[in-house]
C-alpha cells in the first residue's frame, strides 16, 4: 500500500502539537562564513534543544500522537544516539517506559548520555540496522510501540517545523545546508520550504564512510551499506529496504548530496568552536566543513542546520590540536 504523503498541514499540525514542549532554537550571523563565501550565511542552533539535537521535534510529535493505550505499554526505538536522547527525554516527561537499542558502534558519550536519561539501554549487534531489529523484537515481545527515527510521517513532519521557523526568521532564505542520513529532517525541510517557495534549495551533507541515502538514490532502490567508524557517527545507519517515505521524499526535494571526508568534517568542527564557540558533534559540522572546501554552491541567504552537540571533550580536543591551523579567520 503506497504510504499517504506528508504534507504541509501536517508540518503545521505537528508545530502546534509539539509548542507546549520545544521552543523556537536561534538563528544566527555568521559573520566569517558570510565573508568567506560571500553569501549572507546564518547558523540554525537545533544543538540547543532540550535533548540537544533537532531529532526531539519529531520524537515529540510522534509520542504526542499515540493514543493512552499506546502510552501506557511503553515505546522504543533504534538510534545512533541523538535520536534515543530525543525519545528518552520525551518518554521521561510523560511518564512511560522506555527502550533505546543501540549497537556497539554508537560512541562512549552519546551511551554515557543515554545511560543517564532514565530510559533503559539495550546494545545489541554492530550497525543500527541490528539495533532496528531488536527494537523490533521488543515490539513482539512487550507491545511496545516502534518510535522509527525517520521513516515516519509524524516524525517527518516534526523536523519540518525546523523549516517553518526559518521562512519566519529568514523569509529570504534560499539555501538550508545539513547533514542528511535517513532522511527524516530533509524529507521535512522539503515539504515546509518547497510548499512556500519550490526555487529554494535543500542541500544534504553525508560521509563517504556510510552513506546509505546517498547510495540508494544512485542506485535507484534501498540498499544496505557498511558503516565504518566516522566523526559523523549520526549520519550513519541503513534507510530500510522497505522505505515507505523519506527515499522518495529526499528524490523529491533534495538538490543535491555532498560526500565528504573526515578532514572536512573535522575542519567543521574546530571552525564551529573556534568562531563560535560552539561544541558540535561531526554530523552538525557536515555543512560548515562542506563550505570551507567549497563543496557546495550557495545562494544569497543561506542557513546551516547545526544538528547537534553529542562529541566528548576528548575528540573535540584531539581535533582542535590537529586543525586549529586550518580554520579560517
Amino acid at each position: 500500500m503506497t504510504a499517504k504523503p506528508v504534507t504541509q498541514r501536517d508540518v503545521w499540525e505537528a508545530k502546534q502539537r509539539i509548542a507546549p514542549i520545544i521552543s523556537r532554537s536561534p538563528l544566527i550571523y555568521s559573520e566569517t562564513l558570510s565573508k568567506l563565501t560571500g553569501s549572507t550565511v546564518h547558523l540554525k542552533l537545533e544543538n540547543l534543544n532540550p535533548s540537544h539535537s533537532f531529532k526531539i521535534r519529531g520524537a515529540a510529535n510522534k509520542i504526542f500522537s499515540l493514543s493512552p493505550e499506546e502510552l501506557e505499554r511503553g515505546v522504543t526505538t533504534f538510534s545512533t544516539g541523538n535520536f534515543g536522547m530525543s525519545v528518552a527525554y520525551i518518554a521521561k516527561q510523560f511518564g512511560i517506559r522506555a527502550i533505546i537499542c543501540i549497537s556497539n558502534r554508537v560512541p562512549k558519550a552519546k551511551v554515557d548520555a543515554l545511560k543517564s536519561s532514565g530510559a533503559q539501554i539495550e546494545i545489541y549487534g554492530e550497525s543500527q540496522d541490528d539495533a532496528e531489529h531488536r527494537s523490533y523484537q521488543l515490539e513482539k515481545e512487550h507491545g511496545l510501540t516502534v518510535v522509527h527515527p525517520f521513516d515516519d510521517k509524524h516524525i517527518i513532519a516534526g523536523q519540518g517545523t525546523i523549516g517553518l521557523e526559518l521562512l519566519d526568521d529568514l523569509p529570504l532564505v534560499d539555501t538550508v545546508v545539513a547533514g542528511l542520513s535517513g532522511g527524516g529532517m530533509h524529507s521535512g525541510l522539503g515539504v515546509a520550504l518547497k510548499s512556500a517557495d519550490p526555487a529554494i534549495e535543500v542541500i544534504g551533507i553525508s560521509t563517504k564512510r556510510g552513506n546509505a541515502m546517498y547510495e540508494s538514490i544512485q542506485q535507484g532502490k534501498p540498499v544496505t551499506v557498511e558503516e565504518q567508524d566516522t566523526l559523523a557517527d549520526s549520519l550513519l545507519g541503513g534507510i530500510g529496504l522497505d522505505n515507505r517515505y523519506t527515499f522518495d521524499m529526499v528524490r523529491q526535494y533534495v538538490d543535491d548530496i555532498q560526500l565528504i571526508d573526515e578532514d572536512q568534517i573535522a575542519q567543521g568542527m574546530a571552525f564551529m568552536l573556534d568562531q563560535h564557540r560552539m561544541m558540535v558533534e561531526g554530523a552538525a559540522a557536515s555543512g560548515i566543513g562542506a563550505i570551507l572546501n567549497n563543496r557546495i554552491k550557495l545562494g544569497s541567504h543561506a542557513v546551516v542546520v547545526i544538528s547537534g552537540c553529542s562529541v566528548d571533550t576528548a575528540t573535540m580536543m584531539d581535533i582542535m590540536t590537529n586543525y586549529s591551523d586550518a580554520i579560517p579567520k
